[in-house]
């Protein structure tokens, strides 16, 4: 198990002026990403206390949406502290989940015009993160072993 004590250059790394603007914009984009999931899923527990047309499929995918928002901040902190194990995993889930959402979005019919837009967003947020921890100021940051 990997701690999260730092020798000195891991330590200069992470304190850099550069590492700590790209870690603030991250946390930043992912609670952005989190604010639309939760959006997501209010917006369909409404239209279910109004009784409108709310599949189980909606009410899943916006949880499990805000879910993974949850995890992705949690991770991204983590990495702000020096956790090279969720650095990496904030980097694949920020390739991952935008892909992930488009995907299952562009199934013909299966989710509401509302819903894709609203979805869509989402993954914009989490798709800019993902410029952000794959730059060069944060893998200098987290340098292969």
């Amino acid at each position: 198990m990997e701690t999260t004590s730092h020798t000195t250059a891991e330590t200069v790394h992470l304190n850099h002026p550069r590492t700590r603007r790209a870690f603030g914009k991250a946390k930043i984009l992912v609670a952005a990403y989190g604010a639309l999931s939760a959006a997501v899923l209010i917006t369909v527990v409404i239209l279910a206390i109004s009784e409108q047309t709310v599949t189980s499929f909606m009410w899943g995918r916006s949880a499990g949406v805000l879910a993974s928002a949850a995890v992705t901040y949690w991770l991204t902190v983590l990495a702000s502290r020096g956790a090279r194990w969720a650095y990496l995993r904030v980097r694949i889930i920020s390739i991952v989940m935008p892909i992930a959402i488009i995907a299952i979005d562009l199934i013909p019919g299966a989710l509401p015009p509302w819903f894709v837009m609203m979805q869509a967003t989402c993954a914009l947020a989490i798709a800019a993160t993902a410029f952000v921890i794959n730059g060069p100021g944060l893998r200098t940051a987290f340098p292969r072993p």
